[in-house]
């Protein structure tokens, strides 16, 4: 919920929801957005709300938490970059009862290479996640980048944001180390719309779903990359792994 680059390594459970809409909608969101909610205070771009977000994400050999088995299905191991900072961050997401919540550590970039070692090392800041990494056998299998617009605003139940994420790209990897390469563009006539936000759905936000008459869609960025990639074959029975929309939006009365 915090700006982008907060270094807190426990982020509070949280809401979060998600929309596809056309860019030329995104763009009507965005100025929307810009007059009424602040910018991300870390952002950058000529408009001070945009920066560009790169990730690894890492799964097992198997798959397991593409197809959500077991405990994989609650949680995603990642690690991201702002930019071409030297700073990068271990995460972890985690879901529960429909709830988000994350933490992560700030490592130096170079330090990324502290994982490939065989036991942990205390005191380190990625030591916990480096005990997860060894004991859920994981390992980088795609990179994803994209361009993301931030809105931050403070409700009465506490922070809510704003993100436009646009331009999605995704290639596959082997290494604990960021491409140059830009990779396969995602979907590129749909634009991910996501608000978060603690308790009830904010007045705010529920202006904005009736004005652009939005429809929530269970978008998985790293689903999406897998299935486009062709790392793994889809199978019948599956949650849809295309973005299409799916639900209306939570009551707004």
């Amino acid at each position: 919920m915090s700006p982008s680059t907060d270094i807190r390594e426990q982020r509070e459970f949280a809401s979060e929801i998600k929309f596809l809409v056309t860019p030329a909608i995104a763009d009507q969101i965005r100025d929307w957005a810009r007059g009424r909610l602040a910018p991300d205070p870390n952002a950058t771009s000529e408009a001070g709300d945009g920066y560009q977000i790169t990730s690894l994400y890492l799964d097992t050999e198997h798959f397991d938490v593409f197809h959500r088995r077991g405990s994989f299905r609650r949680s995603k191991y990642r690690v991201r970059r702002y930019g071409f900072s030297t700073a990068v961050f271990l995460e972890r997401k985690l879901k529960t009862r429909g709830l988000l919540a994350k933490r992560r550590s700030i490592i130096h970039l170079k330090e990324l290479e502290h994982l490939h070692s065989a036991k942990p090392g205390r005191g380190w800041p990625g030591y916990w996640f480096h005990r997860r990494f060894l004991a859920r056998v994981l390992k980088p299998v795609c990179q994803i980048s994209y361009h993301r617009t931030a809105r931050v605003a403070m409700s009465q139940n506490g922070p809510i944001r704003l993100t436009l994420d646009r331009n999605l790209r995704a290639l596959p990897v082997d290494q604990l180390w960021f491409s140059p390469e830009e990779g396969t563009l995602l979907s590129p006539d749909q634009v991910i719309l996501e608000l978060k936000f603690r308790c009830g759905l904010p007045v705010l936000f529920k202006v904005l779903a009736e004005e652009f008459a939005l429809n929530q869609t269970p978008v998985s960025k790293y689903r999406l990359a897998v299935t486009a990639l062709g790392l793994v074959p889809e199978l019948e029975g599956e949650e849809p792994t295309t973005i299409t929309q799916t639900k209306s939006l939570c009551p707004i009365s």
